[in-house]
């Protein structure tokens, strides 16, 4: 009867980063630049991987998948907290709120698998060699592109089914800046035990189980380049195509497990918001500068692609 009482939450407040009107407007204009470097970077590399055929390669097939997702990343969350910066408190509606949810989380965990595919095709790339083209041929490419989609798409389904099914009726203010799992939890008015279970165990797995293999891949890479491989030269020239994808896995990855491995109540929410900015906003801004910055063939690419242009 309790329950009664209460009014169902129809709609939730996102608070925003801050309610100092200076600052808000130098966020605004900083976080619309890494935004548009995002959609400009990320776009120019999904064009060049689509248009120059000796880019159809594996390596670049899953790096067109990376920027494809880095698109639909900073899109989840970066224009809502933009139009909070100019005008403050954003309301947003219960379903609004768990669309976020699912595909910030989405997106988010298909990153972190096709990662760890990434490692693996590079793995097999210096350790394996001669045997390349037939263990990663373009059927086995597709099919690991469309697991590590399907994982990340049930893992945020679990989520959202999941906390769909809580009651809201006390507060609903959200903060920071977008609906994601542990403030919603917080604002739940029924029990979240199950939830915050599912977000201990399902997700750190989801988070650990890629990098996991990930550091599995380079162990092996780097144990076969001493042992195997003589000259320092030799040795160096496999290792420079690993570092952009080294940088990526560190600047996911770090903000990642502080923010999800930590338990919820132990988690203080400044550092979680500086966190899910990371990775929501910072990191696929990066991701394409550090890829055509370290890497040759992409380089040339662009060139090609914008002489086409002029």
């Amino acid at each position: 009867l309790a329950m009664l009482n209460h009014t169902e939450v129809s709609e939730f407040i996102l608070l925003g980063l801050t309610d100092n009107q200076g600052l808000r407007h130098f966020f605004f204009i900083s976080f619309l630049l890494l935004y548009l470097t995002s959609l400009l970077g990320n776009g120019a590399i999904v064009t060049m991987v689509i248009s120059e055929p000796w880019l159809h390669t594996p390596m670049y097939f899953f790096l067109g998948n990376l920027s494809c997702l880095d698109i639909f990343y900073s899109a989840v969350t970066v224009p809502k907290m933009l139009t909070g910066f100019l005008f403050g408190h954003q309301s947003i509606s219960f379903g609004g709120c768990l669309a976020q949810l699912h595909f910030f989380h989405f997106l988010g965990s298909t990153e972190a698998v096709l990662l760890a595919t990434m490692a693996y095709d590079r793995y097999v790339a210096i350790c394996n060699p001669l045997r390349y083209a037939l263990v990663m041929s373009a059927r086995t490419c597709l099919l690991l592109a469309v697991a590590s989609w399907s994982i990340g798409f049930v893992h945020a389904m679990m989520h959202s089914v999941m906390t769909s099914q809580l009651s809201f009726c006390g507060h609903n203010h959200i903060h920071p800046f977008f609906c994601d799992i542990k403030p919603l939890l917080n604002l739940a008015c029924s029990s979240t035990s199950l939830n915050t279970t599912l977000l201990n165990v399902v997700t750190t797995s989801i988070a650990l189980g890629p990098f996991t293999l990930i550091v599995l891949s380079y162990l092996y890479i780097i144990s076969f380049l001493f042992y195997k491989v003589r000259s320092q030269e030799e040795r160096w020239k496999p290792f420079s195509t690993c570092a952009s994808h080294l940088t990526i896995v560190a600047l996911l990855y770090i903000p990642v497990l502080f923010n999800y491995t930590t338990p919820s109540s132990g988690s203080s929410p400044k550092r979680d918001v500086q966190v899910s900015l990371m990775y929501s906003a910072v990191t696929p801004a990066l991701n394409p500068l550090i890829y055509t910055l370290r890497n040759q063939e992409v380089k040339s690419a662009l060139k090609k692609m914008l002489g086409r242009k002029l």
